[in-house]
């Protein structure tokens, strides 16, 4: 596994081009869309004749409505054409509306600034699936975490920089509209001359016949996405996430000014400090994950998320009876540098919920149809959008709610629909345990994990050690795995749903019970059939002296059934933990003796479906050396 940091990225043309058009695109549409609020609200440059929240409504309504025309056109050109071609076609688009808009801030011109709102959002709807569908294609398996953290972070950023960009060049006493037009027509030509450079990709679905009919192209992508379940549900949380934030956007402004009693200068540190908290939290995910798709993180960020939003409640509960307080003053008071670290870890660990979740859409969803995958995950993105302003509004003005009451509700539903997706999809709880487990209890060096082939199916064998063996694995292999396990281990109280959840499949020997021994090989052949990676002990039970015990010919018996490849992997430094044996076989007191203990998993190199018991013994014996 390459050691190489996520920010040698930027330094190769595979990724820097695509990263500055994307990066360049979110920071001048929020020039744009800032400006242009600023002109209307603030300055009144600009009339449109309806009223400051109306024209809000209108604004945010027009730059929406095309995620829910276009996505699925969007995911449908990612897919047939280039995707590097239709990223320039996008960037130059960008272009001419800019160059519409530098007319309507000159001629202050509401209907043409409002029809370039409405193509902005054409122009992201267009854009998002090339954003995610591009990214698999050019970064390998161990490269994905990093290089989704490394956009998600440049994204925040650029969106935090164009507001403050925008609103500081409307304010400015002259020529405001004139810096303005240019700078929004100068970033998006900068924007255009990056994407020039994006080496050229090969279609992922060439013969794919485009359906511009949005109703039945959006309804077959919508049908599409929900075949698969865990990318289904994947897609929910990242509409969950966005539901989430978009109710603390829509009211941290309104916060601020009558909670918290500050002026627009407290309300851009918030701001700020969610925007670089998210970014942080996504950069970081390749550092915690090991440089694979962790979706262990996933349960990790919502419990963040929830924790910290609930205290935001509990460090200001009722309105503080300030007004106008200014950053400083606002940082002296007794909640001021609480509700903003609250606000920075409750947005470092949203960045831990989103980045896998993207991640593991990309590496999940059929690589022809993922662009659409995306587009329709954009049209569920609006759904949730749309859906907070009238879950904020109902419960702000229909329950009568205080806007610290809003944000406690916010953080509590954040809880219900995280143990609900985790109850769904329990691989995202199980692999949470064991990211726990392997990052807390041990230290674990893994080696030879690109021997794990990224599709298709495989058959692990593995030498047993402890009772936290499975969970080792099941933390270091990126792939869901099915583990086989005695089947009175399996029946275990309270333990027996965690292995339920996680697939496990009991076996018996042939002399206890055949019945089981018989459905064990049934449902490992079904695994295997299915395409997915299958593990099993082959010694039978766990070591009693810390050798390796002869390999049962259980494994044979599998390839003969399933010819697959066979991966031997080796487990060192579990002998002597608390969860071995060695404790009673020295007639010793079963005590903690060692915590954060290295421990290390090798992985060698596949064999074929021909490969007998005692070679792959061998194999292990090898792996594992003197260690055990």
């Amino acid at each position: 596994m390459s050691s190489t940091s996520q920010f040698a990225l930027l330094t190769e043309r595979r990724f820097l081009p695509f990263f500055l058009a994307q990066g360049l695109t979110a920071f001048n549409d929020n020039v744009f869309k800032q400006g242009f609020v600023a002109l209307v609200v603030f300055v009144g440059a600009v009339e449109v004749g309806i009223s400051d929240a109306n024209f809000s409504l209108l604004a945010g309504a027009l730059f929406i409505l095309p995620f829910f025309l276009f996505s699925a056109l969007g995911g449908q050109l990612a897919d047939k054409y280039d995707k590097a071609r239709v990223a320039r076609w996008v960037k130059f688009l960008e272009v001419l509306l800019m160059t519409l808009a530098c007319a309507g801030f000159l001629l202050k011109s509401a209907p043409i600034l409002l029809g370039v709102l409405f193509l902005l959002g054409l122009q992201a709807t267009l854009f998002g699936p090339l954003k995610y569908g591009i990214l698999p294609q050019v970064l390998d398996g161990e490269e994905l975490t990093g290089g989704n953290g490394l956009v998600e972070s440049a994204t925040m950023v650029a969106i935090l920089l164009g507001t403050l960009l925008g609103t500081w060049l409307v304010g400015l006493p002259e020529n405001s509209l004139l810096l303005i037009s240019a700078t929004v027509l100068g970033f998006s030509l900068a924007g255009w001359l990056a994407s020039l450079f994006m080496p050229a990709l090969a279609p992922v679905d060439p013969g794919l016949k485009l359906n511009f009919n949005p109703l039945t192209e959006t309804w077959r992508s919508l049908k599409f996405l929900a075949s698969n379940r865990t990318v289904f549900l994947s897609c929910l949380g990242i509409s969950w996430f966005w539901f989430f934030a978009s109710m603390y956007f829509l009211i941290l402004p309104v916060y601020v000014r009558d909670v918290i009693g500050g002026s627009t200068a407290v309300y851009t540190l918030l701001l700020a400090v969610f925007s670089i908290g998210t970014g942080v939290g996504a950069v970081l995910c390749e550092l915690l994950s090991r440089r694979k798709v962790e979706i262990g993180l996933v349960p990790f960020g919502a419990i963040g998320m929830t924790l910290f939003g609930l205290d935001i409640y509990f460090a200001l509960p009722a309105a503080s009876g300030n007004a106008g307080l200014t950053m400083a003053g606002y940082l002296t008071t007794d909640y001021g540098w609480r509700l903003t670290i609250d606000l920075v870890l409750m947005a470092v660990f949203s960045g831990f919920f989103i980045v896998p979740l993207f991640a593991l859409i990309q590496q999940r969803s059929d690589p022809s149809r993922r662009s659409r995958v995306i587009g329709a995950n954009n049209i569920l993105n609006a759904v949730f959008m749309v859906a907070a302003s009238l879950v904020g509004f109902a419960l702000s003005s229909g329950f009568g709610l205080t806007l610290p009451q809003v944000l406690l509700v916010t953080a509590l539903l954040n809880a219900i629909v995280a143990i609900y997706i985790f109850t769904l999809v329990p691989e995202f709880l199980l692999r949470f345990i064991a990211w726990i487990l392997i990052n807390v209890l041990y230290r674990v060096r893994i080696r030879g994990i690109n021997e794990i082939p990224d599709e298709g199916p495989a058959l692990l064998v593995c030498n047993h050690i402890s009772y936290v063996d499975a969970m080792v694995v099941l933390g270091s292999v990126p792939r869901p795995v099915r583990f086989v396990m005695y089947y009175k281990i399996f029946d275990m109280p309270i333990a027996k749903q965690v292995f339920r959840w996680a697939k496990a499949i009991p076996i018996a020997g042939a002399k206890e019970d055949p019945a089981i021994m018989t459905r064990a090989f049934d449902e490992v052949s079904r695994e295997l059939k299915d395409g997915n990676v299958v593990c099993i002990f082959p010694e039978g039970g766990l070591t009693r002296d810390g050798e390796i015990a002869r390999f049962r010919p259980g494994v044979e018996k599998i390839l003969e059934r399933d010819p697959v490849p066979v991966i031997p992997m080796a487990l060192q430094g579990l002998w002597g933990s608390l969860f071995s044996r060695r404790d009673a076989a020295e007639k010793r007191i079963k005590i903690p003796r060692r915590f954060y203990s290295r421990v290390g998993l090798v992985i060698g190199k596949a064999r074929g479906p021909d490969a007998q018991a005692e070679e792959l013994e061998a194999d292990v014996r090898a792996l594992r050396g003197d260690l055990a």
